[in-house]
């Protein structure tokens, strides 16, 4: 086995540095399959055609809200090879609590010196980042297409479904919004131009 190298083997880091990705934000992340092989459907003039597997991706995509509850989806894509999505991390505080429900508020978080006033009594719980979210996603993704090759057919992959990073873009302004829901929008009718194609 060679030696560890870090000029060789070291992965550079595609996250901006000190930046916290569990911070209240609207967030755009793509998610591409593992050599860009096409399992989710294919684009027939312009529009996204999903297949079994698709709609799975689709299906569990729209769960994510249900799995992290301080989580709002905005647009979304299930292209043939890969998965662009706007979603918005929301601050949430749990505020009572008791055996049998535990209510949760969204807040704007105060920051004065860097320190979050939080309410008395209350012991703050680490919050997700996107990382968390996306891997969460990413492992029930596979766990379901592992599921449809093995039961229902589905194209088999060699080793990993989802290429190991992701790619994500901190959304700061109305005008970028703007701009990337009307790419994701226009994704399928581009297919053609998309750097993506394959």
């Amino acid at each position: 086995m060679n030696k560890y190298n870090p000029n060789i083997h070291h992965r550079k880091s595609i996250r901006l540095k000190g930046y916290n990705y569990s911070q209240a934000g609207l967030y755009f992340v793509t998610i591409c399959v593992q050599n860009r092989k096409c399992l989710f459907g294919k684009i027939e003039n312009g529009e996204m055609i999903l297949n079994d597997a698709g709609q799975m991706v689709e299906n569990e995509w729209l769960k994510i809200s249900q799995r992290f509850t301080n989580v709002q989806l905005h647009e979304y894509v299930v292209m043939p090879n890969h998965f662009h999505a706007i979603f918005q991390i929301v601050a949430t505080l749990v505020v009572a609590q008791n055996e049998k429900t535990v209510a949760l508020v969204t807040v704007s978080l105060v920051d004065t010196q860097n320190k979050t006033r939080r309410p008395q009594g209350f012991a703050p719980t680490k919050p997700k980042t996107i990382g968390d979210m996306v891997g969460a996603f990413q492992s029930i993704v596979t766990v379901e297409y592992i599921r449809g090759v093995k039961n229902l057919g589905w194209v088999p992959f060699n080793g990993k479904l989802w290429q190991r990073n992701y790619w994500e873009h901190i959304i700061r302004n109305e005008q970028s919004y703007q701009r990337i829901s009307k790419y994701i929008i226009n994704n399928p009718n581009n297919w053609g131009n998309d750097k993506l194609y394959k």
